[in-house]
């Protein structure tokens, strides 16, 4: 460990959709999360690593916490909670846009059952004035319990980030370089892969079922002859993608028609994945319909939930 070195694990918590995924690859310089505006995107909890020459932050964004439907929804919440009492700092984010209710206290409740320091960061004020923003912070001090620091910023436009980065690294203890310089993330590819197709369906799927999909990934030992032409195959990631589905219904949304949906996410996909990992993609996608796996038990966890 290098004398001085300083290292540690935050995690970035709030209800759904106030910008928690978008923050985290805004704070890493690289998209290691999805993004999509529909709530409860995110599921697992996903690590983004920020390298210095005098520290190493390693970001855990959250599934957003939320009252449940569904056992998926349990397992999320579950997952979220449970990282509260494992960093050296937790970040609650709140939106500047929208006003701070039930959900953003039942959040801040959570939160300070722990003895971690905690930031409070108002986020998205890129949509809201300077009065809402004052408002928003008056309010959050006022009524979401005692934080050692409370941060305007937009995740989206960057604006803000470097204050927080100063309040997280006052705070980090001395530490060993987790991860090597140059690691932004330590997601296996093929589920930064499964994450790329299902943002992409969501892109295009909107309201109709964004619950309703997920998608596994595996790595193919052959690309079959009669589907790609390859100059160089030892060169080239070869994954298959599974896209489940709980309706024959959604099944059709997904492909669409004559095929088009399923084929422009799969293309999209692919080029960002290979965009991040510098190599060579083969990408094969298949829908398959999953009845109801949201509820049983047995199906999440096959799926990986």
């Amino acid at each position: 460990m290098t004398e001085g070195f300083r290292s540690g694990f935050v995690t970035l918590v709030g209800r759904p959709n106030v910008g928690k995924s978008t923050l985290l690859n805004q704070l890493v310089g690289s998209k290691v999360a999805i993004v999509s505006d529909r709530p409860q995107t995110t599921r697992a909890a996903i690590r983004g690593v920020r390298t210095t020459p005098g520290d190493q932050i390693v970001f855990v964004d959250t599934p957003g916490i939320h009252k449940p439907r569904t056992p998926l929804g349990e397992r999320t919440n579950q997952r979220a909670v449970a990282t509260l009492g494992e960093v050296d700092v937790v970040c609650l984010l709140v939106e500047a846009d929208s006003p701070i209710g039930a959900g953003d206290r039942f959040v801040a409740g959570l939160v300070q059952q722990v003895a971690t320091p905690k930031l409070l960061v108002v986020n998205k004020i890129d949509r809201a004035g300077k009065p809402a923003i004052a408002e928003h912070l008056a309010i959050a001090a006022r009524d979401l319990g005692d934080f050692d620091a409370y941060l305007p910023l937009s995740a989206r436009t960057g604006d803000g980030i470097a204050p927080l980065l100063g309040e997280i690294e006052s705070r980090l203890p001395e530490g060993p370089r987790y991860y090597p310089e140059g690691v932004v993330t330590d997601q296996p590819e093929t589920f930064v892969a499964a994450e790329l197709v299902r943002e992409k369906l969501l892109a295009v799927a909107r309201d109709e079922l964004p619950h309703s999909i997920t998608v596994s990934v595996e790595e193919l030992e052959d690309i079959p002859d009669a589907d790609v032409d390859v100059d160089e195959p030892d060169e080239i990631l070869r994954l298959r993608a599974d896209i489940s589905v709980e309706r024959d219904s959604q099944k059709g949304i997904v492909i669409g028609r004559g095929g088009r949906v399923l084929k422009d996410a799969g293309t999209a996909a692919r080029q960002e994945l290979e965009a991040l990992l510098g190599v060579r993609v083969y990408l094969e996608t298949r829908v398959r319909v999953e009845r109801d796996w949201q509820r049983r038990a047995h199906a999440l966890d096959r799926l990986g939930y």
